[in-house]
């Protein structure tokens, strides 16, 4: 659905993005993370033909945006960092204004209809844009955006400013989306990212560092997976139970943490999850669990490291690619 192959941007002297590519599948929700300055709007800028490259190649579902930009264009619903509203216009004559400005052919009045009420907006059709909330304009915005039923949106920070209460909402819409659209979401919440996000691309200084699965990226930088577990019980039966467990490759103690409550680090065979049986076979013996931890980085601690100050990613040092 999407396509970037080497693509780079400067200004001037400054690489922006330098040699990147990727691609992003029919259906995917991915998530583009980096620190300010890390050529995340910069690349966005270009899939949307705001800016071109310097080099390389863009492309929405096999049309290159820099030699047919209308034509991709027409499948690209786009939610800038901060949402191109007019506030003197009622979201009404907003959206009416946005439907012809997109050429779009489908059934104007039951075509509006149905995004206002996907993103929730019915109840302020006809008021002012610059008299609704930071929440709602930013609805209106998810709402120009969906006009024409474009298969590809890309959602630059799309949060921002959000109060708690409309953080989930909007993050809740994301995701209904992505059940019909491909989605590139940009943002520095490294929860909503988690939260929403089917696979996360980590760029800093203009490149690559890390592309995976959400539910595999901090895995695959952790040097400890070990699973930490706090069990109320008999210590030395609690520790000869936990070395039966399947999958358990070895067993640390660390002794008596409150009164009759004890600390022991499992360490998994590679690529397993040892929760369940661990959790079945404590409970088995009518002990407590009283806390269970992965030792394993977040996506926190996965973020920092990939964009601290001294990282080089693989490829990208000098001399190579």
């Amino acid at each position: 659905m999407i396509e970037v192959q080497n693509l780079t941007k400067r200004y001037g002297g400054h690489v922006a993005v330098n040699n990147i590519s990727f691609k992003v599948e029919e259906g995917e929700i991915l998530g583009f993370l980096g620190p300010n300055g890390a050529g995340k709007t910069t690349t966005m800028n270009i899939l949307t033909g705001y800016i071109s490259a310097s080099s390389g190649v863009a492309k929405i579902k096999d049309i290159d945006v820099l030699e047919q930009p209308n034509l991709a264009k027409m499948n690209i619903g786009y939610l800038p960092e901060q949402p191109p509203l007019y506030l003197d216009m009622t979201v009404r004559e907003y959206l009416d204004f946005m439907y012809d400005l997109k050429k779009c052919k489908l059934p104007r009045r039951e075509h509006i209809a149905e995004i206002c009420k996907q993103v929730k907006i019915e109840n302020v059709y006809g008021r002012l844009i610059k008299n609704l909330s930071k929440g709602y304009k930013q609805r209106v915005g998810f709402a120009q955006a969906l006009i024409g039923n474009p298969p590809v949106l890309i959602l630059d920070e799309p949060t921002v400013g959000l109060d708690p209460k409309q953080i989930i909402e909007i993050r809740s819409l994301i995701k209904s989306l992505g059940r019909q659209h491909t989605v590139i979401l940009s943002s520095h919440i490294l929860q909503e990212i988690e939260a929403v996000c089917d696979r996360i691309i980590i760029i800093n200084k203009g490149v690559i560092v890390a592309d995976d699965k959400t539910s595999v990226l901090a895995t695959k930088y952790s040097s400890d997976r070990r699973l930490l577990v706090r069990v109320a019980g008999n210590h030395d039966e609690i520790f000869n139970l936990l070395k039966r467990v399947p999958n358990v490759v070895n067993v640390t103690s660390f002794g008596e943490k409150e009164p009759g409550i004890f600390e022991y680090a499992l360490e998994p065979a590679e690529g397993c999850d040892i929760r369940r049986d661990v959790s079945t076979r404590i409970a088995a013996r009518n002990w407590a669990i009283m806390g269970m931890k992965s030792m394993e980085m977040t996506l926190e601690d996965v973020f920092i490291a990939l964009t601290r100050e001294q990282y080089v990613p693989a490829g990208n040092k000098k001399g190579g690619r």
